[in-house]
């Protein structure tokens, strides 16, 4: 990838741009270094061939795969989903010349709403030798907000054809959080996995979430985001990024608690004596503060659930599971098959060749065959469930207004479940990352294939409503990381590095329509992580829809590159002091940052550059709490973390978010973007300045927790 202005071999014709705009991709683009970027024709050819679209490097084919795509949309009568906001919008329509059409649409609650038609409108196309004229039908402004369907016949000399599709009615603008315009909140961010207590096998799970609720809610905090809790792998190696998940729809039964399974309390005195033993042998790395061990942890608990699941269930124990089993249907009965095929596999059983398809006739014999572990697996989705239910009810009756904040990751590992399963939704041989930038100079490449934009349509969205509902179900709020996904995702086919990819670009009216008609529904907040290269009118987008944006105050400059002022910060936005991707506010005090990039050979300028402009930045940060009476020339490093905290809440911000590490002197960074195994990524666990564990047994009398949440309380309420 090279700027414009450099001499390029492999410049696009103007045919294969054309094409490339065609499916949503950007043939040129602005760097974050302010350069303007022409993408070469073999990033086009390749991202194209994944969308289904092989084309050659003569102008012909390309002009023939033009034409086409032009006339897929005239080709249907019926468009296979429509997208509107409530009280307005139009179905379009592509009639045969000659021919009469009859529309009704069927409304989620089974009722029927006749449409008019109006007359045969001047836009006309020949398609396959025949004339459609294009009918622009509008809407009736009283369509109940829902998942409805319309059904069309077209009436003909000879014969009537008869289509359907999806129609989305969705909400104009989602209600402000907690309670509407001019209230705020604040709430605390944790990685739940590395938040433990005495009872926990090794690692923070969904019984530690509702006693962290409680902690935060008595404290005056309205929610408790926490890291995606999606699930991942069913044997060892257990991925350790939560953002890497095999499935964003269901969740990481790492995170049960056995011993609140109702069956526990009906084992055998062995498998008692067993059960204590392995929860001993897991909870004995609690106070571990170097590294969390993801695979130990599932290796005892997975034989603990083993022995629960074979406990016969009471009458309501096994009714409830039977409902759960038939309301998540047969997404659930292909997820629980994928982790049931991923432990025959790893048992040396029967490998499956690579590319073997859920609809394979070998797969569809196993599914017979391990209907058992089938049935495990489900199992416990209704036990994560159950579990979680219990941590929202926790949150609720701590006084919180908003309760748990679920955290969408951007994708799914190509190895993962949805992608195996819902293998036609997704694009072939590309990988989604992103561009370079000033934090992660080589830019970024995760290893998810990316949702095709037109199988989502195809599909009328319902992949994205499934997961949108079921992380709602038991939540008060979701964040979307990296929200621009819904906008345009940053494409790289298979073998490339970061950089040579380019955005590919999604229906955002739709995805932001079916997101808010879910959280609508729900009775959700929905925030929108949109740091970085989001262009101005994709900000006011979001907050026209009622979604809130994010603000990190490292991040949040003035004109002249100093900390932004807190009055000028906007005000529906979540604003936190930091980010996971960043250390925690020590550590960048102390530019750990930097340190860690330098030593990971991860810069791109000299360490001295990197090292300087880290230098000036936290002295005019310094600066400013100064001059602002906010912490004086010997202000220690707590009063440092809690002053910029209330720098913060005088800002004018809907949410506040307080991290946890920043409230027990952590300095560790959870992630450093950009590695792999050169840094142990999403495994480190609670602790404070010393390296010693943090325990939620300890939390709530902690001095400095106490003082920062307690300074944060002061100030959003006004009190000092």
């Amino acid at each position: 990838m090279t700027d414009s202005t450099d001499g390029i071999d492999d410049v696009p014709s103007s045919a294969l741009t054309a094409l490339a705009r065609a499916y949503g991709i950007a043939t040129e683009y602005d760097s974050f270094f302010g350069q303007q970027v022409t993408v070469p024709a073999a990033t086009l050819r390749a991202l194209l061939a994944a969308m289904g679209v092989a084309v050659g490097d003569d102008d012909a084919s390309v002009d023939a795969a033009l034409s086409d795509a032009e006339a897929a949309p005239w080709r249907r009568l019926v468009p296979p989903s429509t997208v509107v906001r409530a009280g307005s919008g139009e179905l379009d329509l592509h009639v045969a010349d000659g021919h009469d059409v009859e529309v009704v649409v069927v409304l989620e609650d089974g009722s029927i709403r006749p449409i008019a038609i109006p007359a045969q409108q001047p836009v006309a196309r020949s398609i396959d030798g025949a004339t459609r004229w294009r009918v622009r039908v509008p809407l009736p402004a009283d369509l109940p907000l829902g998942w409805h369907t319309v059904n069309a016949r077209q009436s003909g000399a000879t014969d009537d054809i008869i289509e359907t599709g999806a129609l989305i009615v969705t909400p104009r603008r989602l209600t402000l959080p907690p309670a509407g315009e001019g209230e705020r909140s604040w709430g605390l961010m944790a990685q739940l996995y590395s938040v433990r207590s005495h009872r926990s096998w090794g690692l923070g799970d969904f019984a530690d979430l509702a006693d962290l609720a409680a902690i935060a809610g008595e404290s005056g905090a309205d929610y408790l985001l926490i890291n995606p809790v999606h699930a991942a792998e069913v044997t060892e190696p257990i991925e350790p990024s939560p953002y890497l998940p095999s499935s964003r729809r269901f969740l990481a039964p790492l995170y049960v608690r056995p011993e609140l399974i109702p069956e526990a309390a009906y084992l055998s005195d062995a498998q008692r004596t067993r059960f204590d033993e392995l929860h001993a042998e897991a909870a004995a790395s609690n106070s571990d503060a170097a590294r969390l061990d993801r695979d130990r942890v599932w290796t005892a608990k997975h034989e603990v659930l083993e022995m629960l699941f074979a406990v016969e269930p009471s009458p309501a124990r096994r009714t409830g599971f039977d409902a759960f089993v038939r309301r998540e249907g047969r997404a659930l009965a292909d997820f629980a098959l994928w982790c049931a095929l991923r432990e025959h596999e790893a048992a040396g059983n029967e490998p499956l060749p690579a590319g073997t398809a859920i609809d394979d006739p070998a797969v569809t014999e196993l599914r017979e065959r391990l209907a058992d572990r089938i049935a495990f697996h489900s199992w416990l989705q209704w036990n994560v469930d159950d579990q979680l239910a219990d941590a929202a009810q926790a949150a609720s009756s701590a006084g919180m207004r908003i309760g748990i904040m679920h955290d969408l990751a951007v994708g799914v590992s190509t190895e993962g479940s949805d992608a195996w399963s819902m293998r036609a939704l997704y694009a072939p041989g590309v990988i989604v990352g992103a561009p370079p930038d000033m934090y992660n100079q080589q830019g970024q490449a995760w290893n998810q294939p990316p949702w095709l934009p037109s199988a989502l349509a195809e599909t009328a969205y319902a992949p994205l409503r499934d997961m949108v509902r079921s992380l709602l179900r038991h939540a008060g709020a979701l964040r979307i990381d990296h929200i621009l996904g819904f906008f345009r995702l940053w494409w790289i086919p298979e073998g490339s590095g970061p950089g040579e990819g380019t955005y590919v670009r999604y229906d955002h009216e739709a995805m932001i329509g079916v997101l808010a008609l879910e959280a609508q529904r729900a009775g959700a907040v929905i925030i929108g992580e949109d740091l970085g290269l989001v262009e101005p009118w994709v900000r006011d987008y979001l907050g026209e829809r009622g979604i809130l944006g994010t603000s990190v105050l490292w991040f949040e400059r003035d004109e002249d590159g100093g900390p932004l002022p807190p009055e000028k910060y906007r005000t529906d936005v979540l604003a936190t002091v930091n980010t996971h991707d960043l250390p925690p506010t020590a550590g960048y005090l102390d530019g750990e940052h930097v340190a860690l990039r330098a030593r990971l050979q991860l810069l791109t300028r000299s360490v001295e550059d990197e090292w300087a402009d880290f230098e000036a930045e936290r002295d005019r940060m310094l600066g400013v709490l100064r001059s602002q009476g906010l912490i004086d020339d010997d202000a220690s490093e707590q009063q440092v973390v809690e002053a910029l905290h209330v720098f913060l809440a005088a800002s004018p911000s809907r949410l506040l978010g307080v991290s946890l590490v920043d409230a027990v002197g952590e300095k560790r960074v959870q992630n450093q973007p950009g590695t792999d195994d050169e840094y142990p990524n999403w495994q480190v666990p609670l602790a404070d300045a010393n390296r010693k564990a943090v325990l939620l047994d300890d939390l709530a009398e902690s001095p400095r927790f106490r003082s920062l949440v307690e300074a944060v309380e002061r100030s959003l309420r006004g009190d000092e």
